[in-house]
């Protein structure tokens, strides 16, 4: 996939929501084929309403930090989905995160962290912060310009390399499979894949 210029923009539903420690709901529909897919992602809190800000004040807008699996179905976000991003990520509870969140004044700077994941104890993704294609600062301003952020929206800032999709071959979940997200001086969402459950616990 190639480098975008402005960043990819898509929406979870509030019912995507998930503790840090809660199972990762397969429904019957995302059992259909395979394309399970990990994310770990710096999650941002906003704290400050934020309208066409420019990069250079977009952090003042922080409340703060938690870590966040965005949690993707690979074959209905790109193929079966037409395209539609939403459809292949905003499964009920597809959005673990926390532990907590850090307050913005004890992360001065978002792009000095380490981000990593671990499936089943493995290692699978592991980077610094800083080689985010677009800087929260940057995202931030964009996602500003027309639109209004408001205190507490939640932004998921992306994700390293690593995931399963752009393995060979793939590495795509399983039902009973442990995935752990973290990030440095925030903590780690561990979440298990259950197949069997088919009812959303909200």
């Amino acid at each position: 996939m190639p480098l975008p210029k402005y960043p990819v923009l898509f929406y979870k539903p509030v019912t995507a929501l998930a503790g840090p420690f809660d199972d990762i709901l397969v429904p019957a529909l995302a059992q259909e084929a395979e394309g399970l897919d990990y994310e770990c992602e710096l999650v941002v809190i906003i704290g400050k309403e934020a309208r066409d800000v420019p990069e250079s004040e977009a952090l003042d807008h922080v409340l703060g930090y938690a870590v966040g699996n965005d949690v993707s179905h690979r074959e209905w976000q790109l193929r079966r989905g037409g395209g539609q991003w939403s459809l292949g990520k905003g499964f009920d509870g597809w959005l673990p995160w926390g532990p907590g969140i850090v307050s913005s004044k004890l992360i001065k700077d978002p792009q000095s962290l380490k981000i990593s994941t671990k499936l089943n104890g493995t290692t699978v993704q592991d980077s610094p912060t800083r080689d985010m294609i677009f800087s929260v600062a940057a995202t931030i301003s964009f996602l500003s310009q027309g639109t209004t952020l408001l205190p507490g929206d939640i932004i998921s800032t992306g994700t390293p390399q690593g995931v399963g999709s752009g393995r060979s071959p793939p590495l795509w979940l399983k039902d009973t499979d442990i995935v752990e997200v973290n990030v440095e001086g925030i903590g780690s969402c561990t979440n298990k894949v259950d197949y069997a459950s088919s009812k959303p616990k909200l």
